[in-house]
């Protein structure tokens, strides 16, 4: 039944209204109904039927430190035990992203470490795990778009402008946060959209000092928000990764043109022969071709490898399953 319900595909009314949500977290139903052309009441009791009945969620991110690096892990493992690891690694904080690959031998994740140090999860800790037949860990160089970054492409450019806030052109240090603000950010955490009434309550601060404060950590880039949704509901069910090699002096611009792409929903520089991955949802394989046939040509791209994902075991917003009991 739920795999039923994951599949059916949202009608285009919803999709737009998560898409509104997408260029800021803490919309207005008044200003959402003002550039959509809609009812405050309808765009109140859609996104309140949405949001109640888990196919959106929009949820705070959390800062990262700038000393924290990532590095992108492909983990080769006997097909019989590789649900068991998944749910093991997922239940880890330094792993937010875990997909499983669709050919059922390979589990592609996110870890986050400090640059330059020897990794234990990847230099001891796999290595021993007897499932485990090679690993493969690639550096993250630079992050040219991430997933909190992506937009439905549902809008049009002047909907998503009259939507998206101001941002300052310079992210800001974490640090700038100072305790309230932090406690006001964790109490966002699993509902962006939380009413300043209730983050007072939970923070035991004046409302009048938490929306004042709400509207800072918005405006400078503090509180980034992230719509948490199935894209096999918006009518994209192919999740793929694309590993590609392109020439260095086409790296950036080919990373920035991907980063702008209405398909990509992930893109960064890496080390490794695969020097650029992008992270995509398409409608069917037709458009997965065109994307590495036609979307590809003109960025300097060498080589290419496609890994299409078969499950998405845990992204940001999603909670990971309790390890499996590996098999007797």
């Amino acid at each position: 039944m739920a795999r039923d319900m994951a599949d059916q595909v949202l009608d285009t009314r919803d999709q737009r209204l998560i898409a509104a949500l997408q260029c800021d977290g803490r919309l207005s139903a008044e200003r959402a109904a003002d550039v959509l052309g809609m009812s405050p009441r309808t765009v109140h009791r859609r996104w309140q039927a949405l949001t109640a009945d888990g196919t959106c969620r929009v949820i705070a991110l959390p800062a990262r430190p700038s000393a924290v690096g990532a590095l992108l892990l492909r983990i080769r493992v006997l097909g019989a035990r590789r649900d068991a690891l998944a749910a093991a690694l997922a239940a880890r904080d330094d792993i937010p992203f875990i997909d499983l690959s669709a050919s059922g031998d390979e589990i592609l994740a996110v870890s986050l470490t400090r640059p330059g140090t020897r990794d234990h999860l990847v230099f001891r800790e796999l290595p021993a795990t007897r499932a485990v037949t090679s690993v493969s860990a690639d550096t993250i160089l630079h992050l040219f778009a991430e997933a909190a970054d992506w937009r439905h492409d549902v809008l049009t450019p002047d909907e998503r402008a009259a939507l998206t806030p101001a941002r300052p052109p310079t992210p800001p240090a974490p640090d700038q946060a100072d305790q309230a603000d932090r406690d006001i950010l964790a109490a966002l955490a699993d509902d962006a959209r939380a009413p300043a009434a209730a983050v007072a309550a939970r923070t035991g601060r004046p409302e009048s000092t938490v929306r004042r404060r709400i509207a800072r950590l918005t405006a400078t880039g503090l509180l980034r928000t992230h719509v948490v949704v199935d894209p096999r509901r918006l009518g994209l069910p192919i999740d793929a990764n694309v590993l590609l090699r392109v020439a260095p002096d086409r790296l950036d611009d080919a990373g920035r043109a991907l980063a702008a792409h209405p398909a990509v929903h992930g893109a960064f520089a890496t080390t490794g022969t695969a020097n650029l991955q992008a992270a995509v949802w398409v409608r069917d394989l037709a458009d997965l071709y065109r994307f590495l046939s036609r979307d590809l040509a003109g960025l300097g791209v060498e080589a290419a490898e496609t890994v299409i994902i078969g499950q998405a075991v845990k992204r940001p917003g999603t909670l990971p399953a309790p390890p499996r009991r590996p098999p007797a």
